[in-house]
């Protein structure tokens, strides 16, 4: 299987959302290294995992009504 890696501009365009809402609020925090940007080569440089971003999002749409519970679960109410 072949993977899409993108720049945080590239993914900015495709999920519109400002380059810099990426970087400081989205990365670490939705977006996990690893899962769904890597390092390459251990450098300073990023780049996001276009699959495993896409399916996440379609993961999140499909729980929208989905309740919170304190410790950790959902509710399907």
């Amino acid at each position: 299987m072949s993977l899409t890696y993108l720049t945080t501009d590239e993914l900015s365009s495709l999920i519109k959302y400002d380059p810099r809402t990426i970087r400081e609020r989205l990365k670490d925090s939705v977006l996990l290294e690893g899962t769904h940007y890597i390092r390459p080569f251990g450098g300073r440089k990023i780049l996001y995992i276009w699959e495993h971003i896409e399916r996440d999002m379609g993961i999140m749409v499909a729980q929208t009504f989905a309740i919170p519970m304190a410790n950790g679960g959902i509710c399907h109410g």
